[in-house]
């Protein structure tokens, strides 16, 4: 069970039972444990879980290893909380390298030696971008995109005793430069260099960094307008590209006539959610990890994908009241021009204008593994037909009172991306009726709880069936699906 503790532990906690065995059709049942036995394995674990040479963290407590019994037996039932960041990886055997898991799916995967290192650099109580870099100077630094920033700065605190400092010290004011402590002199930071230097520098320190702006608004058209650092026609730095990609997205949103007096105001909350959005993207990037920040603006949704993990969790994200950062020295800069919620608000604020404005919930999905990302969709068309059918599907149980070729219109009818991918899950189970979630969720390239929705609609809908158990069975595709 040790692996299992492990992956709960790195990923989102979960629960182990001990004295239960799964049957054919997915339920659990007792195996008969007496009341003593139980007591033995909590005892067991305590003293298992309380050896550092065999586990490097103790999570829960002592009411979340419980004791429950009925009439066919005892069971131990222990609750496994996420581990804070300062505390992963949690890995067995004294041994990191071998001994860290994550879960996925209905499995414990062992991790890649970049997940581990990743979790390691998130360990850090400050943010990863304070990183002082000592091979680089301050005149490294792009003079072009210094200059915006304190034009932006002196409009949002034309009193501030920062304005007449020189650019050395105003570096060091705002957090982009420190004092190094090998050589007493003053070299940018991470946060600086990443915020204000060329893209060919970063990459001296981020071998993997890249910023990614695709607009496919025409489909005759691969991209409409991109903006990617790395083609030398600008800076390639994190400022540039969000004030450039800021202006792209909130133009292709409609502006409802409305005025201040005798101005018309172009700012509506769905425009500071978009670049709330962006920025909270920028401000949780690991630019260590690989493929970069990519931002995809669709005529029915915006994307925005960055490399790592939620470090507060997918939930809190949402919830909002906690903020930490992966580069708190990015967030500051950006706070000090007024651009992004430090309070921790941001997404939720971003939840609550899109219910307000009537569009589906923002999606938030982890994918974890050598290409650790988080992706947030903001779908731009109101809830219509998907909508109701999943609300007449979850409402009436297995059976629906439409035909196979209703649902399959309605589908279709409600948005091309589903019905694509959809579509693609069919075809795929076709292919291959004994494939896992998490092989499926690989084929056809999305997360395993964003295939588990669709394969729960297809299910729900008549089209697909489960037949036997979640390890051993196998997926029928049911007639009348016209595919």
């Amino acid at each position: 069970m040790w692996e299992t503790y492990s992956a709960f532990a790195n990923t989102y906690g979960g629960i182990i039972l001990l004295g239960v065995k799964e049957r054919d059709d997915g339920t659990f049942e007792t195996v008969g444990l007496t009341r003593p036995e139980a007591e033995h394995l909590r005892q067991d674990f305590w003293n298992t879980v309380s050896n550092r040479s065999k586990v490097s963290a103790v999570l829960p407590i002592e009411s979340e290893v419980e004791l429950l019994e009925d009439e066919g037996g005892a069971v131990v039932a222990i609750h496994v909380p996420r581990a804070p960041r300062e505390e992963r990886p949690v890995h067995i055997n004294n041994d990191l390298y071998n001994g860290t898991y994550r879960r996925r799916g209905e499995g414990d995967y062992r991790c890649t030696r970049s997940e581990i290192v990743s979790m390691v650099r998130d360990q850090a109580s400050e943010g990863m971008d304070g990183k002082v870099l000592d091979e680089f100077s301050v005149s490294d630094l792009n003079a072009e995109s210094i200059r915006g920033y304190r034009m932006r700065f002196q409009t949002a605190h034309a009193q501030s005793s920062w304005n007449p400092l020189g650019t050395e010290l105003f570096l060091r004011a705002i957090g982009a430069a420190a004092v190094s402590r090998e050589d007493g002199r003053l070299h940018p930071t991470l946060a600086g260099m990443l915020m204000f230097g060329n893209d060919y520098d970063i990459l001296r320190e981020c071998p993997n960094y890249f910023l990614d702006y695709r607009e496919a608004l025409d489909p005759s058209i691969r991209w409409t307008d991109r903006v990617h650092s790395g083609d030398g026609l600008w800076s390639g730095n994190v400022f540039d590209f969000f004030f450039q990609v800021s202006r792209k997205l909130t133009s292709v949103l409609k502006v409802p006539f409305k005025l201040d007096g005798i101005l018309r105001v172009d700012d509506t909350p769905m425009h500071k959610a978009v670049r709330e959005a962006l920025a909270n993207c920028l401000f949780n990037a690991d630019y260590y990890g690989v493929r970069g920040v990519v931002v995809r603006c669709e005529p029915s949704r915006l994307v925005f994908e960055n490399p790592g993990n939620v470090r507060t969790g997918v939930e809190q994200m949402r919830l909002g009241g906690m903020s930490d950062p992966r580069n708190a020295g990015i967030m500051r800069m950006f706070g000090l021009i007024d651009v992004g919620e430090r309070a921790g608000t941001g997404i939720p604020d971003v939840f609550a204008t899109w219910a307000e404005a009537g569009l589906p919930e923002p999606q938030i999905e982890e994918t974890f593994g050598e290409a650790e990302r988080t992706t947030l969709t903001l779908e731009l068309i109101p809830v219509t037909n998907n909508e109701q059918i999943n609300e007449q599907i979850s409402t009436s149980g297995e059976q629906i009172n439409v035909s196979d070729e209703q649902i399959n219109e309605q589908i279709s009818t409600s948005g091309e991306q589903i019905t694509s991918r959809q579509t693609t899950v069919m075809d795929t189970i076709t292919a291959q009726p004994d494939i896992t979630y998490d092989e499926l969720s690989h084929a056809v390239g999305v997360s395993s709880a964003t295939v588990r929705r669709d394969v729960d609609v297809l299910v729900a809908a008549g089209l697909l069936k489960r037949v036997g158990s979640r390890k051993s069975g196998h997926w029928e595709i049911q007639g009348g699906t016209g595919r």
